[in-house]
């Protein structure tokens, strides 16, 4: 055996990789317990430039053997999730059955092209959407695809919706083989939307921005005179593009008369909902998306209301077909057949070509954990944002910007003692403050009077007890 053959074959020795799995497990799950007992700071901060000094690229040539003392560090440099005093982006403290299910994923690696590379993952897939779709109440016309992220399930939607409504095949003839485009959306809405226009070439103004309300809510009677709008500058508009808990503050655009406005004129309704599509799963804010079912195109990100790793989110679309439209060409060396296009060959479908078996971590909790997990904690986190929005207002010394619609709330912290005007700047020192010193990761936001502080409730370990120290943190740190 040559020395390269003995080298892979260790590298690839199933014992050696029974006894590092054990290893490992065993330092995830006391990982688990000491965070989840919120252990420790929730982000042991260290700036860019240390970090990147810790983990130098001093790459050895042989074995060094040092896989555990490696993860070892990673874990005590992270930003922990799972402690209860995360509160911070939209991206959730993961079962962790989930993060199995990516181990599995990781060393199958049946990339999901074609049907024959990733059969159980396709099929997973196909069941999970399926599952999705009827929680929102669309037709069995509806299918779709899972992706890597809402800021690519918005430009895969908003690709089907071009080549549905632009007149004139976009696709191949390009950009400016038509009038130029636009899409409705509120003023609030997220950037990922005016990058997806400006990647399929709608320029400048392909997003034409709506008013919203108190609340940050487009405003339905605004829609037609931003249409109007649209038309004298010489724009075509094609779809109107709703959020469903837009990420700034939560907000919930009233859906059912947006899908009137579209259907008197013949506009594609595309709904974001990557945060609130899962209130769905909660009969008590399941009324939060009534109208969700009469989009012909809706975005759902699992890695937030449904607990998952990041990144899965689902695309669905009204009629199966369109699903084919976002990505409209050929490669022989992989799809056969002009005519044919198989629900099973995902890549037709999706940006990705090799993409990891996404439905396998989703499939797998809602099958083995049942979907009664995953509704009461959507239900807890809209209502304890809801219990923490009470105590804020009943104190002096906070604010709130609006009343939560979901699990996100933008407050800020107002004492006496500090002037109205230099309110902006308090909260991002406090912000600073508290992340730097690891109590608590939150997030901070800018609406139109000024600076906010951000939480999103995500976390289903934290308490009510963790907020209420939370307030009083904020408290401590402002009289620094």
């Amino acid at each position: 055996m040559t020395d390269f053959r003995a080298r892979i074959a260790a590298a690839y020795d199933a014992d050696a990789f029974r006894r590092e799995s054990h290893r490992l497990m065993d330092t995830l799950s006391d990982y688990l317990a000491r965070t989840t007992r919120a252990e420790g700071p929730v982000l042991p901060w260290a700036a860019p430039a240390v970090n990147v000094d810790r983990f130098a690229a001093a790459f050895p040539e042989a074995p060094t053997g040092d896989f555990a003392d490696l993860i070892t560090r990673v874990l005590s440099s992270s930003n922990h999730l799972h402690h209860p005093r995360y509160v911070g982006h939209q991206v959730t403290a993961p079962v962790p059955l989930a993060a199995l299910c990516d181990a599995v994923s990781s060393l199958l690696n049946n990339g999901m092209a074609v049907y024959e590379m990733g059969p159980v993952s396709t099929a997973m897939e196909r069941n999970v959407l399926r599952w999705m779709a009827a929680r929102l109440g669309l037709p069995e016309t509806t299918d779709g695809v899972l992706t890597s992220g809402g800021s690519l399930g918005n430009l895969t939607a908003l690709l089907a919706a071009r080549q549905a409504k632009a007149g004139y095949d976009a696709w191949n003839g390009g950009a400016h083989a038509g009038p130029p485009l636009t899409v409705l959306t509120a003023q609030t809405t997220h950037y990922s939307l005016a990058r997806a226009t400006r990647i399929m070439g709608f320029g400048e103004g392909g997003v034409t921005p709506v008013p919203v309300d108190e609340h940050f809510r487009l405003r339905p009677e605004a829609l037609d005179a931003a249409l109007e709008s649209a038309t004298r500058a010489g724009r075509k508009p094609i779809a109107v593009v709703a959020s469903a808990g837009s990420t700034a503050t939560g907000a919930f655009d009233p859906l059912e008369p947006v899908a009137d406005f579209c259907e008197r004129h013949g506009l594609w309704l595309h709904v974001d909902g990557a945060h609130g599509a899962s209130a769905v799963l909660s009969p008590a804010h399941r009324h939060l998306v009534r109208g969700i079912d009469r989009a012909d195109s809706v975005v759902w990100d699992a890695h937030k209301g449904l607990l998952m790793p990041a990144l899965v989110t689902a695309v669905l679309f009204r009629d199966g077909a369109r699903s084919f439209e976002s990505f409209s060409q050929e490669a022989s060396y992989i799809f056969h057949g002009d005519a044919e296009r198989p629900w099973s060959d995902i890549a037709l479908r999706t940006l990705e070509c090799t993409k990891e078996m996404m439905a396998l971590k989703v499939y797998a909790c809602l099958a083995v954990l049942g979907t009664r997990l995953f509704s009461d904690a959507v239900t807890e986190s809209y209502e304890q944002t809801r219990r923490f929005a009470e105590r804020l207002s009943a104190a002096s010394d906070f604010e709130i910007a609006v009343p939560p619609e979901c699990n996100i709330l933008c407050f800020r912290h107002t004492p006496a003692h500090v002037p109205a005007e230099r309110w902006d700047a308090l909260q991002t020192k406090l912000r600073e403050r508290l992340v730097t010193r690891g109590d608590f990761y939150l997030v901070q936001t800018k609406l139109p009077r000024g600076v906010y502080l951000r939480v999103t409730l995500i976390n289903p370990l934290t308490t009510d007890a963790d907020l209420d120290a939370l307030m009083d943190a904020l408290r401590a740190a402002a009289l620094r």
